[in-house]
């Protein structure tokens, strides 16, 4: 053989021999670590940025201009299991019978396993995911955090609790009338399944759950659900806290004035971490409250200037404050009056892990929202249904349908005596107000134009009826079902 034959096999098996190709430098994660923060019961105008007059929130009044503010965002119910269930499933809870709460039940009912989560999309995403605080949507097998697509859980798992270890250590009595129920032992503080029993404040400790989590996870996407139950009874703050509000004379007021700014103390803690952990422009923040201010606290909390309260389909019971902050993805002092409704967390958080939400997920991805031109007309239509009672708003104007009713409960009483298990809400026999109102110049819903403008109520009623024909029959009845008082108006309501 040859020196030239030779010379030329020797570089063809030099080009058979693999090479290591020197490693690519893995690119820089570009989905960002998101955080939900679910306030529970507080109310529209409980907020200095939206008009509060009473507690000072000067932390979250500055998450919320770090962002975008929504005057018009929307909850899926005026109650919080409900709610819960439209915000983390992106489908509204009539589409698989989870209308009420489960009061008492919370142990056989839970958001069906057939509903796929915000958890469960962001997990396959590779997201690292978390909740912490008040889950109310199920607690046997199957309906659990940790079966629902979280990785971990800490918090309680039915509607509410004690503050405090020992309710004791709340240092004023602020009483609602049921509060007494309302307890460690009924209700245990669990991690996963294991029932701890933490010391502190409660809303203190949830945050410091949520900085062990964000800490623990700062170099990978995480989700993480941080629901804290504040400020839903019972009316419990540490001395510290209601000794800044010494000038209040009822006690509600003040215990529920001081559960506000521990809140906004909290939140300013949770800002903090993210700060000094370098995640500020890597972290989208959504925060928005369940459902309305309740009127069971005695005039502690303000929805104002809308009318109606928490278990009301008025705005009071609906509109909550929303607002979403995403350093660098939107700029901060926003303001839009875009309806908008927790419908829309799951899509938009969908997006941003570069994934499809559920084909049956129905909101809309909130920054595509706020990228396109708004004109007359563009909106769509909202819905709400509580058994008999329902609503639609649809641009300027919403339909308001509730039951009749000739008497008024005390709601202390139906707090503490929940309607037997099994009684259906219907249409009542006295027949139903129908309302009318323009919310571009009656927000606050004071004057029913439904006589003087009856095409509109006809083409809102087949707007509505559209919906419902996809809907389906609650799966369990309502246990407050209860007749109240609305601006003259005698009604009865269902949660």
């Amino acid at each position: 053989m040859g020196s030239r034959t030779v010379a030329a096999l020797a570089c063809f098996l030099v080009l058979l021999v693999p090479v290591s190709a020197a490693p690519r430098p893995k690119p820089p994660e570009t989905r960002p670590n998101v955080i939900v923060i679910l306030v529970d019961d507080l109310g529209y105008g409980d907020l200095g940025v939206y008009g509060g007059k009473t507690v000072p929130t000067p932390n979250i009044d500055a998450l919320v201009r770090s962002g975008v503010r929504f005057t018009q965002g929307y909850a899926t119910a005026a109650v919080c299991a409900p709610s819960r269930a439209g915000l983390l499933s992106g489908r509204h809870q009539a589409r698989f019978g989870f209308e009420f709460n489960p009061v008492g039940r919370d142990e056989q009912i839970g958001l069906p396993p057939s509903e796929t989560t915000i958890a469960q999309v962001l997990k396959r995403a590779g997201y690292v995911t978390g909740m912490i605080g008040k889950w109310h949507i199920g607690q046997a097998e199957g309906f659990h955090p940790l079966d629902r697509g979280f990785d971990s859980f800490f918090g309680v798992l039915g509607g509410a609790t004690s503050y405090f270890s020992n309710p004791a250590d709340s240092p004023i009595p602020a009483d609602t009338g049921a509060d007494g129920l309302t307890t460690r032992a009924r209700f245990p503080i669990t991690r996963a399944h294991e029932v701890v029993d933490p010391p502190g404040y409660l809303t203190d400790v949830f945050t410091d759950e949520a900085d062990k989590f964000i800490t623990a996870n700062r170099d990978r996407p995480f989700f993480l659900y941080l629901a804290y139950n504040a400020p839903h009874t019972p009316l419990q703050a540490p001395k510290a806290y209601t000794d800044r509000f010494a000038e209040i004379s009822s006690p509600q007021q003040r215990v529920y004035a001081g559960m506000v700014a521990s809140l906004d103390d909290n939140i300013g803690r949770l800002r903090k971490v993210i700060r000094d952990q370098g995640l500020e422009r890597r972290t989208v923040i959504l925060f928005i409250s369940d459902n309305g201010c309740p009127n069971y606290v005695r005039g502690a909390c303000s929805n104002a200037p809308l009318s109606g309260f928490k278990a009301f389909p008025w705005e009071g019971g609906v509109r909550v404050p929303f607002a979403l902050s995403a350093p660098g993805r939107v700029p901060a002092g926003g303001v839009s009056d875009r309806p908008v409704s927790t419908l829309d967390v799951m899509p938009t958080l969908a997006a941003l892990a570069g994934v499809s939400a559920p084909r049956s997920a129905e909101g809309l991805d909130l920054f595509t929202l706020l990228k396109s031109p708004r004109r007359a007309g563009n909106d769509r239509p909202l819905f709400w249904r509580m058994g008999p009672n329902h609503a639609v708003r649809d641009g300027r104007w919403k339909l308001l349908v509730v039951n009749r009713s000739d008497t008024v409960q005390d709601l202390t009483n139906i707090l503490g005596a929940p309607t037997p298990d099994g009684i259906k809400a219907e249409v009542s026999p006295l027949g139903q107000w129908v309302l009318l109102f323009d919310l571009e110049a009656d927000p606050a819903e004071k004057h029913d134009l439904a006589a003087r403008y009856p095409a509109v109520v006809a083409r809102l009623s087949g707007e509505f009826a559209a919906w419902d024909r996809l809907n389906v029959d609650p799966v369990f009845t309502s246990r407050r079902q209860f007749r109240t008082e609305v601006d003259g108006r005698r009604v009865q309501l269902f949660n």
